[in-house]
């Protein structure tokens, strides 16, 4: 049976599944979730995803929402090998690390800058909100001595961390004082599995609005 997958490209969470569908070759349907209709306000999707946030996959009758969840669930069940997400317990507490950072570090500041925009409570980002330093810093030392964000080889933290610096790179100057970052970007761009269609185009969405706010401040 196909997965349902609930998504609207401009998230970096979605773009995250959609790199790693794209790595496992997975096909879905999917369903876009407009959230500047508040279409995930609508009864029928409060009803699946009672916490009403995209990504949300439901794959015969399992529903599950957050992309780090997600992520870890499709390769568990549809990829060939654990390489994405490897069995070894040192390896995988490493990724889990490195995404909860992302989760509630590095995602959490673009949300905290970017939501209010979006939803036109804002057209500026305070002043003491701009700096990225003290994010881009500890990625940076993530990188150091490595090819991968948890390693030596891709896994699904990768996904998660090249969704949401592609984007606030673009809004956030800066990012280019981090070589390991920098060349990171570049590998990203290189290696993961039609990386335009699944996050670049998204991101240019993404970029395009935000810049268009900021600009008629």
């Amino acid at each position: 049976m196909t997965i349902d997958f609930y998504y609207m490209d401009i998230s970096p969470p979605v773009r995250a599944v959609n790199l790693c569908l794209a790595a496992l070759n997975l096909e879905v349907n999917r369903k876009e979730i407009n959230l500047f209709n508040r279409e995930n306000l609508k009864p029928a999707f409060i009803q699946l995803n009672p916490q009403h946030t995209i990504p949300n996959i439901a794959d015969d009758g399992f529903v599950l929402w957050d992309s780090h969840a997600i992520n870890a669930y499709l390769v568990s069940k549809y990829a060939k090998d654990d390489s994405l997400y490897p069995k070894d317990i040192q390896k995988r507490a490493i990724i889990d690390q490195r995404l909860h950072f992302e989760g509630s570090v590095l995602f959490t500041h673009g949300v905290r800058c970017f939501l209010p925009l979006f939803f036109g409570l804002s057209k500026t980002i305070p002043e003491d909100q701009r700096s990225t330093d003290q994010y881009y810093e500890m990625v940076d030392k993530f990188l150091e001595g490595n090819t991968w964000i948890a390693g030596d080889q891709m896994t699904i933290a990768d996904f998660s961390y090249i969704s949401t610096l592609s984007g606030l790179s673009q809004i956030f100057t800066g990012v280019e004082k981090y070589k390991n970052i920098s060349t990171y970007m570049d590998r990203c761009k290189e290696n993961m599995k039609d990386y335009d269609s699944a996050n670049q185009q998204g991101v240019d969405k993404y970029v395009g609005i935000l810049k268009n706010i900021l600009q008629s401040e």
